[in-house]
């Protein structure tokens, strides 16, 4: 993910909010995407959950619950600033 140095600053930015904060802010920019756009992004995120379900059930990949999952993202995230 390419992102301008601006767009990189508010988005460390709005990663260090708490949860709900975030979650408000992703939603204010959800909404200031046309609604085409949001309903292709809808449906691409239905697909990737029924491709993420299917590996799941084939013994492919092994659940995270939400923490874990976030801490391994914040990691990253330390890693790619980082470098």
């Amino acid at each position: 993910m390419l992102v301008t140095s601006s767009a990189k600053k508010i988005l460390d930015e709005a990663l260090s909010l708490p949860e709900d904060d975030r979650r408000r802010v992703a939603e204010r920019l959800l909404d200031t995407i046309p609604r085409e756009t949001a309903e292709e992004i809808e449906r691409a995120w239905n697909e990737e959950a029924v491709r993420r379900a299917a590996e799941l059930e084939r013994g492919e990949v092994q659940a995270l619950d939400g923490e874990q999952s976030l801490r391994g993202l914040e990691e990253k995230l330390r890693s790619i600033h980082r470098g």
